[in-house]
């Protein structure tokens, strides 16, 4: 894992401690300030979310987490680090607190209530969302956490697990130039480059944007090698006129060996393509705007999740597929 920037931010002299001294280089042209060790809370465990804590860890930031369930937090107790028993705790311990939860609906579970993440949060708190929702939600989170006087950065990412072990995450930044820069060397433990995407909420539609489009490519894709396969085409030919044409893709080119090598172990999983297209066609309806491919993949994801595939990677899409077709894809 890469560690790409000193886990510091800066506070106006009122902060709560001062740091020791640090080289004139690193301060942002803001003399005013002073530098100080962050407390980093991170709300959500999963696939995605704990290779991201990790890379916080590995950058040195003092780490506090919290996931629902209590199995994925048992690595990190292992490795001594304290694991909050609510998301309320979390706010009241850290300066900068992480979600990286599932949906709208998890989003709502770790922000609300009398345990809840809202009520643990003060002035010199800033709430990074980094979980896929819809704009609704994230505009929701944003003003109810600017309501308890904290800070709100709307920062989805682009990406799998691989770049989220590797640090190499697409961030999507939304909010106010000045948080956002306040906050950036966290974002740069867990991924680069931080796209600045507009204000909180636009994060979300730029993440529903590209997730829109993967899903669409995947399923397209899918469907393509299902179709040539279905006519006796060989894989690895239909894969080098892809590979060698204006439609060469890295997803063509990573996914098509998966499913050569019927590996469907989850990277992103079906139900959350299946998700995210959803979330996409409800506000393409919401806005007036057609989105008939993107229904289309929502509907063989959909498919693809009602025969139990829902866990496996994303391209087990073509399972779906291949089982209409009464064919297999494969070397």
């Amino acid at each position: 894992m890469s560690v790409h920037v000193s886990p510091i931010r800066w506070v106006d002299r009122l902060g709560k401690q001062e740091s020791p001294a640090v080289p004139e280089e690193t301060y942002r042209n803001r003399p005013e300030a002073y530098l100080r060790m962050q407390t980093i809370g991170f709300i959500g465990l999963g696939a995605m979310g704990a290779p991201m804590a990790w890379n916080l860890e590995e950058a040195g930031y003092d780490l506090l987490v919290y996931n629902r369930s209590a199995g994925p937090t048992e690595p990190f107790a292992e490795a001594g680090i304290e694991v909050a028993d609510s998301p309320r705790a979390v706010g009241q311990r850290a300066d900068v607190v992480v979600t990286m939860v599932t949906d709208d609906e998890a989003l709502a579970a770790v922000l609300d209530g009398e345990t809840g993440l809202l009520a643990g949060l003060d002035s010199e708190t800033t709430v990074i969302q980094m979980s896929t929702v819809t704009p609704e939600a994230t505009e929701a989170a944003a003003q109810t956490v600017r309501a308890q006087n904290a800070r709100f950065v709307d920062a989805p990412v682009s990406g799998t697990v691989g770049p989220a072990e590797e640090g190499t995450l697409t961030v999507l930044a939304g909010g106010d130039d000045d948080v956002i820069d306040d906050v950036e060397g966290v974002l740069a433990a867990m991924g680069e480059p931080i796209v600045r995407c507009g204000d909180a909420g636009d994060g979300a539609r730029m993440k529903l944007f590209v997730n829109l489009l993967l899903g669409d490519m995947m399923g397209a894709y899918a469907e393509a090698l299902t179709f040539g396969a279905a006519q006796g085409l060989d894989l690895d030919a239909m894969q080098q006129v892809v590979e060698a044409g204006a439609v060469d893709s890295p997803l063509f080119e990573i996914k098509g060996d998966l499913i050569a090598d019927r590996d469907f172990r989850p990277r992103f999983p079906v139900d959350l393509q299946f998700k995210d297209l959803r979330y996409a066609n409800e506000v393409g309806n919401e806005i007036g705007v057609q989105l008939p491919q993107t229904a289309a993949a929502r509907e063989s994801f959909s498919a693809a999740s009602a025969m139990g595939h829902g866990d496996e990677d994303m391209t087990a899409v073509i399972k779906y597929l291949e089982s209409v077709a009464g064919v297999t894809v494969e070397r």
